[in-house]
């Protein structure tokens, strides 16, 4: 009886598993899933990061968003994240998936929104020739330059990027400068920050704007990121 009765409960709480909605959380280009390690999603919410793997050369941000979106499981009902690169990948995704809800952080949802040097160096193309070796070590050394309020945990960036693969960096540098992506739906929720430098806020179309956010905030302001995460999935969709 004992046996039968463990069995009901395993079977209840996978069936309750079944029913949660599943949130992706797609990281940043210098990041991995402890971008996240701050937010805490309500328990209703099933929390899945999607892990990134070197694209192939000469893929481009459709192409990789494809690839990436092979661990996303389209049976339940799901809901997307995406930081930064991670935002402009979810852009793509919406396109051939059918998520509940795409949710952007400190990103861009068209190559309009990107500053302009990224649409600089597409003309003049300097990433062609440096290294991905050249790449990660100048994320090194410009993140705390351009973005100093990863100070608050700079321990867990450095970490990050030094974790990257150089030809991850390369190939998605590539992917972002040559993003031909004009338009995007409508329905994407964005929220940033007003004091991001990498991708200033004046350039995008955001639904939130965080007071003293930078492109960091996800980390470094976790609980404030969380309530909005929190408030924007309990919505009801249009």
């Amino acid at each position: 009886m004992k046996q039968l009765a463990i069995i009901a409960i395993l079977l209840s709480s996978f069936a309750a598993m079944a029913q949660k909605q599943v949130v992706y959380l797609i990281p940043g280009q210098g990041a991995d899933a402890r971008l996240y390690k701050n937010i805490q999603l309500d328990s209703i919410y099933e929390v899945r990061n999607i892990t990134y793997s070197t694209p192939e050369k000469g893929w481009n941000m459709s192409d990789f968003a494809h690839h990436l979106a092979n661990q996303i499981d389209t049976t339940r009902e799901f809901s997307i994240v995406g930081v930064s690169l991670g935002g402009m990948l979810a852009t793509e995704m919406k396109d051939f998936l059918h998520p509940k809800k795409v949710i952007l952080i400190s990103s861009a949802k068209s190559r309009k929104e990107l500053p302009f040097r990224y649409r600089f160096q597409r003309v003049i193309p300097i990433h062609e020739i440096v290294p991905g070796a050249v790449i990660k070590v100048s994320a090194k050394i410009l993140q705390p330059i351009v973005e100093p309020d990863r100070g608050k945990d700079a321990s867990t960036f450095k970490a990050m990027l030094r974790d990257k693969d150089p030809k991850f960096m390369k190939r998605t540098v590539k992917m972002i400068l040559e993003w031909k992506r004009e338009t995007y739906d409508e329905r994407i929720i964005h929220i940033h920050g007003d004091l991001d430098k990498t991708i200033p806020a004046r350039n995008v179309s955001f639904d939130y704007l965080v007071e003293d956010g930078s492109h960091m905030m996800v980390l470094t302001k976790g609980d404030l990121i969380s309530d909005l995460l929190n408030e924007i999935l309990s919505e009801t969709s249009e």
